[in-house]
């Protein structure tokens, strides 16, 4: 009974494991951290008419409404005079929170390694010191993806606070899917880093 346990525990920890590393790898690498759509307010019927739609990650910018429709860009050369972004607020979101790349990249590479670290420990149980170390590499992933995202939302919060009031444009915000994946993914790490632990403390118990 306690065997089977022990098996069950390790499945799980290697399943959530692969989990984390799928959802921050497919976050890091898509479009779709943002959306964003601004328009003017017609005045006569009160209707919308939309300037400029675009989804963000964090390596690419995609318009798919507006004068720049249909195109894509790298973060680094959105502000190129030809593309045509309705107010400076919105460069200023794009162009902030390009400051929270970093963490998730680094929280990539620590899952990375504390998913191959604990799978080496699950074939060699007997080397415990390896379901600690791959524990801390999750946590610190975690934290990486953690201080990421909040750095992610307070830029886009900052940008939009100082943003100034009109009732003649109109400028909406989301987040999309990409985030929900990174943020899926730190839930995941947060399950992994106790996960080798008792898997450890398993193998020790049918040990003795």
């Amino acid at each position: 009974m306690s065997h089977c346990s022990s098996r069950a525990l390790t499945l799980l920890s290697s399943v959530f494991g692969a989990c984390g590393l799928l959802l921050v790898g497919i976050a890091v690498s898509t479009d779709y951290w943002l959306y964003m759509e601004e328009g003017t307010v017609l005045p006569q019927n009160q209707t919308t008419e939309v300037k400029m739609a675009l989804h963000a990650g964090l390596w690419r910018v995609c318009f798919f409404a507006g004068r720049e429709k249909g195109r894509c860009v790298a973060s680094e050369y959105f502000l190129e005079p030809e593309i045509n972004l309705v107010t400076e607020n919105t460069e200023n979101i794009l162009k902030t929170v390009r400051t929270a790349t970093p963490f998730p990249m680094v929280s990539l590479f620590l899952v990375f390694t504390a998913f191959v670290i604990s799978n080496i420990g699950h074939i060699r149980p007997q080397r415990t010191i390896l379901a600690f170390v791959s524990g801390i590499f999750f946590i610190l992933s975690g934290l990486s993806l953690v201080v990421g995202l909040v750095l992610y939302i307070s830029s886009i919060n900052d940008e939009v606070m100082n943003r100034p009031s009109s009732s003649e444009q109109y400028f909406h915000y989301r987040y999309g899917w990409s985030f929900a994946f990174a943020a899926s993914s730190f839930l995941l790490k947060e399950v992994m880093s106790q996960g080798p632990q008792e898997s450890s403390e398993w193998g020790g118990l049918l040990g003795a």
